[in-house]
């Protein structure tokens, strides 16, 4: 329990990576606030981690929207005091050649994956700087690193994740503020392409969960900022 009396605020949070995320994070003790734009999906999350002796509260929240982000954030200090910790998870891929992607879909992308992450960052950082402690974790992609056919609105979206996480971290780190970006390549979750050939070979959702409770534990004085999450061996079957 060694994020007792911690607030996290995990978005993207109904399911999948965002959803092993929070879980984990109660387990270590942290009160957590479950938001996504599913409020059913947000609520059974909710539900497990109280029904597992956790403290959590659920919000249906669009990143994308400020007062949106505004309001999660209010809730999150109004209930548990502060911010502590936030995972922005929200993100969603549309993959298609460019001369076959819709504008409509790149532009969503963009103000999930990009503006989202924007928006809640800003909202925590006075929790954060008049505390001086605080830990932010983007969850980026191995698709910020690497080109592929399909890949050019998404991939733009993880390459600017992490420009804005590495200049963020130059930032904030004189408040004692840690930014870290992990950066999968594809979960075994069903997400975009991440429905691979050899699934037992790829990480689970609760392996990024794990890799971020990792980080977070490291002693303060120690930040990990980048992290590359890929397979053992890929050919395994």
């Amino acid at each position: 329990m060694k994020l007792r009396n911690k607030t996290a605020l995990v978005t993207g949070a109904g399911r999948g990576i965002g959803k092993s995320i929070a879980v984990a994070l109660a387990r270590e003790g942290a009160s957590v606030v479950v938001a996504a734009r599913t409020s059913s999906e947000v609520d059974s999350v909710a539900r497990t981690i109280v029904a597992g002796g956790g403290k959590a509260i659920s919000m249906t929240s669009d990143v994308s929207v400020e007062s949106d982000v505004r309001n999660l954030v209010e809730r999150a200090v109004r209930e548990f005091g502060t911010v502590d910790i936030l995972v922005n998870n929200a993100g969603i891929g549309s993959f298609a050649n460019v001369a076959n992607l819709a504008t409509d879909d790149f532009d969503e992308m963009w103000k999930v994956n990009m503006r989202g992450v924007f928006l809640c960052t800003k909202a925590v950082l006075p929790c954060m700087t008049k505390q001086k402690s605080g830990d932010i974790i983007n969850i980026a992609s191995l698709a910020g690193r690497n080109a592929f056919v399909g890949g050019a609105g998404y991939a733009a979206t993880k390459w600017a994740l992490i420009g804005f996480s590495r200049c963020l971290m130059l930032e904030v780190r004189e408040f004692n503020i840690r930014v870290i970006t992990l950066c999968p390549g594809s979960v075994d979750t069903g997400f975009g392409r991440g429905s691979a050939k050899h699934s037992d070979a790829i990480p689970k959702a609760e392996d990024i969960a794990q890799v971020t409770i990792d980080t977070l534990l490291l002693p303060r004085n120690v930040m990990v900022s980048e992290v590359d999450i890929r397979p053992t061996n890929p050919s395994m079957k």
